[in-house]
């Protein structure tokens, strides 16, 4: 007891400010660092992003858009469901989003690297504010922003060809945006808190489905694995609480994928795309297809395994899981951390097989060169990826509670994946100019003569990343010359040696 200056007894009371303890105080100064440096590193990839779209003017029509545009020009939304229903392969919801770029013409094809990466970016952002505060942990400021950004990075430009990934619209709407568009559907089952949105959760689930369905095979192949996988994992991955729900969104939204699946596979144009092509199930499942789908599969996978950027997912998991705190943290388990693990990869592989033997009967082993189709089980290896970066951050963390080296470590080398893919980007960027210049005078000077009153008309190829234009592999292939014919409403076009207008 002391005696303070009125000369009463009480306890002794310092008159300093309390100190907050340096243990405290480092955690606190490390997440004020992360916050800053988060937001500056996510300048990177999205400075990288940024580039990419604005190279989308210099997007020409090439491979499929020489038949569609006609039909849209002539015939609008009603011409170009009927070609894809009655006629071509029955995908209804690929016709719409078709006919919503090529009403534009030209202008739509160059717009639409910009929308389609505001989308995707945008929803992977969602999606992981979404998963972070549903797992009800914390995370600078920022971070989520840097992780969605590289997973978009890694998924549009790692991709053995980004032109097609990204640039061209066609092979775009049925095999980037659509595991994109499965992605937005799990944002609303995060978020659901109340009975109302557990319901709204559920419609959406329902009607992206349905939509996938008739969108993309592949992906809605890898949808209903990873639904399946969900409701067989439930009991351990899933707490009591919200274990009901997620069986029954899992439910909904592979009955959802379902019914689409069947509008496709009953319609005229999927009856026949698989007699054309000798496509149908009891080709998919003969032995020849069953093994030759996985040797394709194997080769895929030893291009895709050693493609060293995609650790830019890893950094980018392990410095969201270094820089996450939840109140009250525990010990986590290791066992299923593991089982997560086990599962995804059983997932992806399991998926990327399926996917391929889906295609197997119609591209046979040229499957592996068809990289479009990589795109509907890629975002899911890349999602892989990121997951094990998470745990090995959080395992990380917990053992040494130093976050500041690790997360600039992870930082580093995300900014080094960005800048490798940034020149074979501005490579790209240049033979897409040179194209665009080429097809420029070529259209010009075929709309003249065009007009003029000429039926036929020669016309040089302009090639792009393996894109396919009329009298390709040394004048043998005349598609799409009959595309291009209607496209410049001409009877028909023969090959050129040099470019007419030169």
């Amino acid at each position: 007891m002391v005696v303070d200056r009125s000369g009463t007894a009480g306890p002794q009371r310092s008159r300093e400010p309390a100190r907050e303890p340096a243990r405290q105080r480092r955690p606190r100064s490390a997440r004020r660092w992360a916050e800053h440096w988060a937001t500056v590193c996510s300048l990177v990839p999205l400075g990288l992003l940024a580039a990419a779209m604005w190279f989308g003017r210099w997007v020409r029509p090439s491979g499929d858009d020489w038949c569609f545009l006609p039909v849209v020009r002539d015939g609008g939304l009603p011409g170009m469901l009927e070609k894809f229903y009655v006629h071509d392969n029955g995908r209804v919801a690929n016709a719409l989003l078709v006919w919503a770029y090529a009403r534009f013409g030209v202008p739509g094809h160059q717009w639409f690297a910009l929308i389609s990466g505001l989308v995707v970016v945008g929803v992977l952002w969602a999606l992981t504010l979404a998963a972070v505060r549903r797992a009800g942990v914390s995370v600078p400021r920022g971070v989520p922003l840097l992780v969605a950004s590289m997973v978009t990075v890694l998924f549009l430009f790692a991709s053995p060809n980004t032109y097609k990934t990204l640039y061209w619209p066609a092979a775009s709407v049925s095999h980037t945006l659509a595991p994109v568009l499965a992605c937005a559907a799990v944002i609303p089952l995060l978020r659901a808190r109340t009975r109302a949105a557990r319901r709204v959760a559920l419609a959406v689930a329902l009607l992206t489905g349905v939509v996938i369905g008739t969108l993309s095979e592949e992906t809605t192949v890898v949808a209903l694995v990873l639904l399946t996988g969900v409701l067989l994992l439930s009991r351990w991955i899933v707490s009591g609480p919200e274990r009901g729900h997620v069986r029954l969104w899992c439910l909904v939204a592979a009955a959802g994928a379902v019914i689409g699946t069947l509008v496709l596979a009953t319609s005229p144009g999927s009856r026949n795309r698989r007699e054309g092509r000798d496509a149908g199930m009891a080709s998919m499942l003969a032995p020849e297809s069953l093994t030759g789908a996985a040797r394709s599969f194997v080769h895929i996978l030893e291009i895709l395994l050693p493609t060293w950027p995609y650790a830019g997912a890893v950094a980018a998991g392990a410095l969201l899981g270094v820089l996450a705190t939840r109140p009250g943290e525990g010990t986590a388990s290791l066992a299923k951390h593991l089982l997560l693990v086990v599962a995804g990869v059983l997932a992806f592989l399991l998926s990327g097989y399926l996917c391929t033997l889906a295609a197997y009967p119609v591209f046979g082993p040229g499957v592996v060169a068809s990289t479009r189709l990589w795109n509907d089980f890629l975002l899911l290896y890349i999602a892989l990826l990121l997951g094990v970066g998470v745990l090995l951050g959080h395992r990380l963390r917990r053992h040494t509670r130093l976050v500041v080296a690790p997360a600039a470590v992870s930082a580093a080398v995300c900014g080094l994946v960005c800048v490798a893919l940034a020149f074979p980007l501005l490579e790209l960027e240049h033979t897409m100019q040179v194209r665009a210049g080429q097809w420029d005078r070529q259209d010009r000077w075929m709309r003249i003569r065009a007009e003029q009153g000429a039926r036929e008309l020669p016309y040089r190829p302009t090639s792009i990343s393996r894109m396919t234009e009329p009298f390709g592999r040394g004048g043998r292939r005349a598609w799409p010359s009959g595309c291009v014919a209607r496209y410049y409403q001409l009877d028909r076009i023969t090959p050129a040696r040099t470019f007419p207008w030169q």
